[in-house]
């Protein structure tokens, strides 16, 4: 958790923010339209180089009427990640690190606001089709043992749209 707790966040509407900011920025954005469904979503997706970078996004989904993101890129100094499975694994650890962290920590601020969300899903940049087929239940099972559940290729938009244009 301490590569998000201090560290800013990019948001396209708001620019750069702290994660406190992230929190109070989302509560602003269900509040403008309260009667509106709400979700929240994390995913991550990474580079595929010798020095990865790993964009982890909060998504912020309104449904039927788009959405709101934040982003935060972490870069490990002198840390190589030389397997893909490797890469994908810290993806999904740093997924369900800042989901944990949001569960316990934007449901009291939401809560004291009076803004309604659902927040159970973390989105894995996998799928049954391509290279990454043969870590399926592995990651799917990592992710619900950390309490959420798993949406992977074609359905993990957070990880392999939103975050992937940001690896």
């Amino acid at each position: 958790m301490e590569y998000f707790l201090n560290e800013k966040f990019f948001s396209p509407t708001k620019g750069v923010l702290s994660l406190q900011e992230v929190l109070a920025e989302m509560v602003t954005y269900m509040r403008e339209i309260p009667h509106k469904t709400y979700e929240v979503i994390v995913g991550c997706d990474s580079s595929a180089t010798q020095d990865p970078t790993f964009p982890v996004v909060i998504v912020v989904l309104r449904k039927q009427q788009g959405g709101r993101f934040f982003l935060r890129r972490v870069h490990y100094e002198s840390r190589p990640f030389p397997s893909r499975r490797q890469r994908i694994m810290e993806e999904v650890m740093l997924s369900c690190q800042l989901a944990l962290w949001l569960r316990e920590n934007f449901a009291t601020k939401a809560a004291e606001q009076g803004v309604d969300y659902e927040f159970k899903y973390i989105h894995a940049d996998i799928g049954e089709k391509g290279i990454t087929r043969d870590m399926v239940k592995e990651v799917t099972g990592l992710i619900r043992g950390n309490g959420f559940e798993p949406k992977i290729k074609p359905e993990s938009f957070a990880a392999s749209t939103v975050a992937d244009r940001f690896s």
